[in-house]
């Protein structure tokens, strides 16, 4: 975490002074910024700057002192870093693993600007970032691009490095940014360290991967928005209870370390610090008039799974993630979002100004009843207690919402299920709003029996988990042009993308088409 002072400069010849600041803490020949920079969470007037020190990157500290250590930033009105507009220094603090985080204010808004950080004569990469338009500005166009499902072991991330040829303004991650279980056997990448149970082996994993290079170049080129998913801490973990039902007081230490780690390795405010095992997470973003994003957290207040047997929690015994539907699935007082969420979440869209109003959350929101994978052939029909189908009325009080509100062209982006799906979501049986699951970065496909699914349920319009990839939406005012972009080898980190299927949403128009 970074203790800051800022100068606003208009043309500082910056770069002696900087690389002298602090050399009477030298800390050896080491390189300190190995896990490169990125920035986050745009406003009209800044964003979020980000990088760790690290002279030894898959250590637990990092090989760093147990002290803060002196840091300068810069931010560039220019590619070539030569008109400095604003300027700090502060202390990288050891609790929170020597990372940066600069909330940088005062800048022009709706335009691109440059950024690096100084430290011990050592200068970072430079990374690109932008603000946001100013509130209630016209804008013409927005273009993001959305990932989820990064499985280091899985495959090379030769989607991020397609992602940053499409030049994108943003880029969402919804969730699974890291997987923490123990090493696999004879995948193409192998985690280096145990399954990840406290702070140190949370750090060690986000290190493996955020030293990937590709990784480093989408951080570089635009401002990241994040939430996570499960495996950020533990499997398909609800509030705190993990899969197997475990102790809840040793799940919220575990939970603890995670989303500790998870604030030193992502562009975010301080106002998302964590408190322990609780983080502040959903917030907002707006674009101008152009757009809205609610960016939700499903995982931290959710209810406990429905139709497990209650003995499962007393046994601490795991309970299926499929099941036959029963009373409780549709119980009012079961929660996803949690009750401040879900009140948050209403107030943003009764106050909401925008044309598009993109709700970013982990998962698959259409509703989705699943063939049994033991007898596929039978008419019986299960469901996932683990998405939104596990939390049926709080989908329905969204749904509900959106109408109520009359909010404009709702829009919804997701991960989670290894998948690319377009879907449309109905409410009192009515179309109102479209979904998009963007495929996974790297993660292998789970359910074989997606397409068969989908094939016979009204409300999807397509679905391939067969490749892997991200999703990019071009936004204007008057549509939404949605492709899902597929990798050909996610064992090729230079492998090249192609459009896999293409959707167009006309405002007003609560529907998808393929185009």
């Amino acid at each position: 975490m970074l203790i800051q002072r800022r100068t606003t400069l208009a043309g500082l010849a910056a770069a002696p002074a900087l690389l002298a600041f602090g050399r009477a803490f030298a800390l050896g020949n080491e390189a300190l910024f190995s896990f490169g920079v990125a920035s986050g969470e745009p406003g009209p007037d800044g964003m979020v700057l980000w990088t760790r020190l690290a002279a030894r990157p898959l250590q637990a500290d990092g090989g760093m002192p147990h002290r803060r250590v002196p840091v300068r930033w810069q931010v560039y009105a220019d590619e070539t870093a030569r008109r400095v507009v604003q300027a700090g220094e502060g202390y990288a603090e050891p609790e929170w693993g020597h990372s940066v985080h600069v909330e940088v204010s005062g800048l022009e808004p709706d335009r691109h600007y440059w950024y690096r950080f100084f430290v011990e004569g050592q200068a970072s990469a430079i990374g690109r970032t932008r603000t946001a338009p100013a509130p209630g500005a016209a804008v013409d166009r927005l273009r993001f691009c959305f990932g989820s499902c990064q499985k280091y072991e899985n495959g090379f991330y030769g989607a991020w490095a397609n992602a940053v040829a499409e030049d994108p303004d943003l880029i969402f991650f919804l969730g699974d940014y890291i997987y923490e279980a123990k090493p696999s056997v004879g995948t193409i990448r192998v985690h280096i360290n145990p399954e990840c149970m406290d702070l140190p082996g949370y750090r060690i994993r986000y290190a493996t991967y955020r030293l990937d290079p590709q990784l480093q170049a989408a951080h570089a080129i635009a401002p990241w928005l994040v939430t996570w998913d499960d495996h950020e801490v533990a499997n398909d973990y609800a509030d705190l209870l993990d899969q197997d039902n475990g102790d809840p007081a040793q799940f919220a230490r575990r939970r603890a370390a995670a989303y500790h780690a998870y604030y030193e390795f992502m562009p975010l405010r301080r106002a998302s610090r964590p408190d322990r095992a609780a983080m502040r997470l959903y917030r907002q973003l707006d674009w101008g008039r152009l757009a809205r994003f609610q960016i939700l957290d499903d995982r931290q207040y959710r209810s406990a799974r429905a139709c497990h047997p209650l003995g499962l929690l007393t046994a601490h015994r795991r309970g299926p993630s499929i099941v036959a539907p029963c009373p409780e699935l549709g119980d009012p007082s079961r929660t996803m979002l949690g009750k401040a969420q879900e009140q948050w979440l209403d107030a943003s869209l009764a106050g909401s100004p925008a044309t598009w109003n993109v709700l970013a959350q982990q998962t698959q929101m259409t509703p989705y009843p699943r063939r049994d994978p033991e007898a596929p052939s039978s008419p019986r029909r299960l469901q996932t207690v683990d998405t939104w189908d596990g939390y049926d009325a709080t989908r329905d009080r969204i749904l509900d919402a959106w109408q109520r509100h009359r909010t404009s062209n709702p829009l919804v982006i997701g991960g989670d299920i290894h998948a690319f799906v377009a879907s449309e979501l109905q409410h009192q049986g009515r179309p109102i709003a479209p979904s998009f699951i963007g495929g996974s970065i790297t993660t292998f496909a789970g359910d074989t029996l997606l397409k068969a699914n989908t094939a016979e349920n009204p409300l999807y319009r397509f679905a391939d988990n067969t490749v892997r990839g991200y999703g990019r939406v071009d936004l204007t005012a008057k549509a939404a042009d949605v492709t899902f972009r597929a990798i050909v080898d996610p064992n090729d980190p230079m492998t090249s993308a192609y459009d896999l299927a293409r959707f167009h949403v006309g405002a007003g128009t609560p529907t998808l088409s393929m185009t």
